[in-house]
């Protein structure tokens, strides 16, 4: 395993600012994100595409340059925010597919994907499990033919056991998941238990610590992400899991809202990578 960064930790620097939180008065360019991966020395990235500038050959060919002299694992996430909404949004599929491109423009071998959201929690999940499946098996065809592995996440949408069924109706191993160890709790489950149901499916993850705060559990902002290492999941528990199931893939910190509406999330990655960076050494 090693220590990589999602992008999307960034997203206020990138213009996307929740109602809970406050401008950070800056923008940066999208490539930023990567430099602070290699000042804080992670050794990957996952590249949002929703803050991607553009997608032509240039462009790409200029973020895997860069990547490969940085020696950093990479990977594509598509799908903020809500993807394929839970089936009903089968058209996002030509979207999702022609980020296998992207994928493999890049020197990426895994994409994760998002088929349903928070906003849709409270729809049946039976035909949304249904529809998933039934777009799923079409994309991930493309997906062998190019050799990427698709990885959904559990995007407080779905149970792990309910992500395990969209994986066996596809029944491919070319689709598995990027687990959020903080959206778990966010649907009420354990991580640890969650991690070690999924463990063999995990072609990726977002390392999300969670640190409640006050009012409803069935309210978002209750739910304020941490850095790893600072909440109230038990991290090493979640990590010996994946190495005792032979994960070999990226540990990428994320944060999306901290408790502080103003607090400094470019500091909260750092402290999350520095700590997961200890927990594997350890």
């Amino acid at each position: 395993m090693k220590v990589g960064v999602d992008s999307y930790s960034y997203h206020r620097l990138y213009g996307e600012i929740y109602p809970n939180q406050v401008d950070p008065g800056r923008r940066w360019e999208f490539d930023q994100c990567i430099d602070e991966a290699i000042r804080m020395g992670a050794a990957g990235i996952s590249l949002e595409t929703c803050f991607m500038p553009r997608f032509d050959s240039d462009y790409l060919a200029q973020l895997k340059e860069k990547l490969d002299a940085h020696g950093l694992e990479r990977m594509v996430a598509w799908g903020h925010p809500d993807g394929l909404e839970g089936g009903k949004k089968p058209e996002a599929a030509k979207e999702m597919e022609q980020h296998l491109l992207t994928t493999q423009a890049v020197g990426g071998t895994v994409m994760r994907i998002v088929g349903s959201s928070l906003m849709f929690r409270d729809d049946p999940h039976g035909p949304q499990i249904e529809k998933l499946a039934e777009i799923l098996k079409e994309s991930v065809k493309k997906a062998e033919d190019m050799g990427i592995r698709m990885a959904i996440e559990n995007h407080i949408d779905f149970t792990s056991d309910e992500i395990l069924e969209i994986l066996d109706r596809v029944g491919s191993d070319y689709l598995g998941v990027n687990f959020d160890t903080g959206n778990c709790l966010r649907v009420f489950e354990d991580p640890v238990e969650a991690a070690r149901k999924l463990a063999r499916r995990i072609y990726a993850t977002h390392v999300k610590d969670i640190d409640p705060s006050h009012g409803s559990p069935r309210d978002w902002t209750f739910w304020a992400s941490a850095p790893a290492g600072y909440g109230i999941i038990d991290m090493p528990a979640v990590v010996q899991v994946l190495d005792e199931h032979g994960y070999e893939g990226m540990l990428c910190v994320e944060i999306d809202f901290l408790k502080d509406p103003e607090a400094d999330e470019t500091q909260a990655v750092e402290n999350a990578v520095r700590y997961s960076q200890g927990l594997l050494a350890a």
